[in-house]
């Protein structure tokens, strides 16, 4: 068990430094907090996935801190060294270009490693997009699923979305401008035509949310070439949808244990408590009762 205690020195090690998440602005240079500007003039280094963008913001803020490059390209090597020097007591700030890193980004392989040595990992909260996104999608906030990147090919992006496409929570993910006309019909052939926020330019002068559904979106999109990247909040499917494919499927899991069940769909997610909700739809009961039913084996 790994216990951290960000703001209780006795229980830190001292002869380790600390590894800071900061988040930056997604575009509008205001969103950046006073404590974010504190830490990053306070760490020993400042780790940053485009050291070109970050000097910018630093030179904004007169933060002249020492700058190093972490990105996908050079993570093996770097970050390694960013380990060590966490070990000999230094601390380091890791910013993303924009918003919160860490998040579809290799900055989570770096925190992972850190936690996994005892160092300790701590959140300087800023903007983000996906969440900036989906609060004024007009779509349901209580339950949703980010799903970064979907993949570029048309097999691979069938299967993502084939795995996706039962999930009754929201589902946001980001997608490039030169591929979201390519992404959305065939979103639209999978999931059929679901309600969609397409948000671009968050905070930015040209902010732009087209709220509609994805048969529109396209549609827009053919009058207004794409621009930006964006973030699409969609909707998720139905609980109608959802159980008329339940009964048009049949109770094939009624030569299951309830533990086969929950792992049958364990295997298609990879998430356990997606499973648990299903199996429990399935059969008709409470998801607590599931959860405690397969935790006791």
């Amino acid at each position: 068990m790994n216990v951290q205690r960000s703001f209780q020195p006795a229980e830190k090690d001292p002869s380790t430094g600390t590894l800071y998440l900061v988040g930056t602005p997604i575009g509008n240079l205001e969103d950046m907090t006073f404590r974010a500007i504190r830490i990053l003039k306070e760490v020993d280094l400042i780790a940053a996935e485009d050291t070109r963008q970050t000097r910018k913001l630093l030179a904004h803020f007169e933060i002249n801190g020492r700058l190093v490059s972490y990105h996908e390209h050079n993570k093996d090597a770097s970050g390694p060294e960013l380990i060590r020097l966490l070990e000999a007591g230094q601390s380091i700030a890791l910013v993303s270009d924009a918003g919160m890193p860490a998040i579809s980004d290799p900055g989570s392989d770096l925190a992972a490693a850190a936690a996994e040595r005892g160092i300790a990992v701590v959140p300087i909260p800023g903007a983000n997009a996906a969440l900036s996104a989906l609060v004024v999608s007009g779509l349901p906030t209580e339950r949703f699923l980010f799903a970064g990147f979907p993949p570029r090919d048309r097999k691979p992006l069938v299967a993502w979305l084939t795995r996706l496409q039962r999930y009754e929570e929201t589902l946001i993910c980001y997608e490039s401008p030169h591929r979201i006309a390519k992404t959305l019909p065939v979103m639209l052939e999978q999931w059929g035509d679901r309600r969609v926020a397409m948000v671009r330019e968050l905070t930015k002068r040209h902010e732009e949310i087209a709220r509609g559904t994805i048969s529109d979106c396209i549609a827009w999109l053919e009058e207004h070439p794409p621009l930006g990247e964006y973030c699409l909040v969609i909707e998720g499917m139905s609980e109608s949808e959802a159980a008329q494919i339940r009964e048009e499927e049949g109770a094939w899991w009624t030569a299951l244990s309830l533990e086969e069940h929950v792992a049958r769909y364990e295997a298609e997610s990879g998430d356990r408590k997606e499973a648990i909700k299903r199996a429990a739809q399935d059969r008709g009961l409470q998801k607590r009762d599931v959860y405690n039913e397969v935790m006791k084996k």
